[in-house]
């Protein structure tokens, strides 16, 4: 018996509740122009080129001519742009742009990029409350309850903005500034109009962004693999898809024969009715001799695919602000010598904790030193000036004190940064490390030599090594 739309509306979304529940994460949301002009009437590339063109009075051809010049090639076209919107700004067209943009520290491309954020940033829905029907607002309702881990977007525009107003926009180079990434992010990789320097429009510019393709790829390579992804808003043959898949082609090493099984491309087709049953599979050529299997549905409404991908659960009630702290706090403390231990808490005293870092490094035993100039101050005495306090004329006898204290009690209080001492490098080159202690040291080894009990604090404490050793220097 043939399957119809229904049957195939069935089978792929088990197909996703599978894919979420063994991935046991969110999925990712890659959003392309095809998103904007569906939910906000945006242009694609061409057609906010050809806005472009329409605005500049040097650019007098019509598209059709530019773009038979460049062989269909937008990226040149956008060069040829980009040089006649300097020249209509630096003249006749001063008046149309800010005053600070005509200085020889400006970027030369600032004038056309300043033209694409005015012509995006009132792009949204038609009407308030409204995405243009009934049937898009309930897309984009079920777009919501999602609540993607991240989603990653090639787009200049705010269309993503107030759907996602929990979640952090990441704009171009910020993402390679960033240290770690973590839950609730908004990735805008080619620029957003809020900062117009940030947008990639010309040669110069995906030059750049081919460059730095290696490093955004290592950073994002983890979401493709890990997490279930849809490509929203793009075609099947466009040169991000193709970019991205190949980056896992060579992770995982998939041939033809094989799907990559967490990778789904989302296709509009208005001809879809009752007795469709599109293919489930796309077969694209990320470069040559080389092609890479996803999965495909097909849909003239994405309000069921939306909802299908929602199967993961709603994170409606974390704060994916929180989540973010937790992670960079998480990451910050983060250091190989610290005891491992287990730390037992409750979300509430998560949520308290994560507002200071002071309170959050507690919870797992760890005091933070804010301040490296202190370091002098509080680590005041090498193992000499150690042994000096302790009426000894030599470092030796402190040594076989520190050793003495980890064998009767576990505690090397040389083996991490804590209350009692710390260690740092001097110089880049040097491996040579630099121990120091401090007067509660000192008063340890006088209870050790007196026989008293021993009350060991053994918290570890987060020090930032290279402001310490700069501070250390200049003093």
């Amino acid at each position: 018996m043939p399957m119809n739309y229904k049957q195939y509306q069935e089978e792929v979304t088990a197909d996703v509740a599978k894919v979420l529940r063994d991935a046991e994460c969110q999925p990712i949301l890659f959003v392309g122009s095809g998103f904007s002009k569906r939910y906000g009437k945006g242009p694609n590339w061409e057609e906010l080129l050809t806005a472009l063109a329409k605005k500049c009075p040097l650019i007098d051809k019509d598209f059709a001519y530019y773009k038979q010049a460049q062989k269909g090639d937008l990226k040149k076209i956008g060069s040829v742009f980009t040089d006649l919107y300097r020249e209509w700004a630096w003249g006749k067209g001063k008046s149309e742009f800010p005053a600070e943009y005509f200085s020889a520290t400006a970027p030369a491309d600032i004038f056309i990029k300043h033209m694409i954020a005015e012509l995006l940033k009132n792009l949204g829905p038609n009407a308030k409350g409204s995405y243009g029907s009934k049937d898009l607002d309930a897309e984009i309702e079920a777009l919501k309850n999602i609540s993607a881990h991240a989603i990653i977007t090639t787009n200049y525009d705010q269309m993503l903005d107030p759907l996602f107003p929990e979640y952090e926009p990441i704009i171009g180079q910020q993402i390679m500034r960033k240290g770690y990434l973590a839950i609730g992010e908004i990735f805008k990789i080619h620029g957003c109009c809020t900062i117009p320097q940030s947008i990639v429009v010309n040669e110069a510019d995906y030059q750049r962004f081919d460059e730095d393709h290696k490093y955004l790829s290592a950073k994002l390579l983890t979401y493709f693999i890990e997490h279930p992804l849809i490509f929203i808003g793009y075609r099947a043959d466009d040169p991000n898809i193709k970019a991205i898949l190949y980056d896992v082609y060579r992770m995982v090493r998939a041939s033809t024969a094989d799907i990559v099984p967490n990778i789904y491309i989302l296709q509009w087709d208005p001809s879809i009715t009752d007795d469709s049953n599109p293919a489930r599979e796309y077969v694209i050529s990320v470069a040559p001799d080389i092609n890479i299997r996803i999965k495909s549905i097909t849909a003239n409404s994405f309000e069921w695919v939306f909802k299908a991908f929602g199967q993961a659960g709603n994170l409606e009630k974390i704060n994916t602000k929180l989540l973010r702290a937790l992670m960079a706090r998480s990451v910050e403390l983060i250091r190989s010598d610290i005891p491992k231990k287990y730390v037992e808490i409750n979300f509430q005293q998560l949520e308290h904790a994560v507002e200071s870092g002071e309170n959050f490094a507690k919870l797992f035993g760890v005091t933070s030193l804010a301040d490296p100039s202190k370091v002098n101050l509080d680590y005041k005495y090498t193992i000499s000036g150690v042994a000096q306090q302790l009426g000894f004329t030599y470092w030796y006898p402190v040594r076989v004190m520190i050793s003495k204290i980890a064998e009767e009690t576990g505690f090397d209080i040389t083996a991490t940064d804590n209350k009692y001492h710390i260690a740092y490098k001097i110089g880049h080159k040097s491996d040579q490390l630099t121990h120091k202690y401090t007067e509660a040291a000192v008063q340890l080894f006088r209870r050790y030599q007196k026989s008293e009990p021993l009350q060991l604090d053994t918290g570890a404490v987060d020090v930032d090594k290279t402001s310490v050793a700069a501070a250390v220097a200049k003093a």
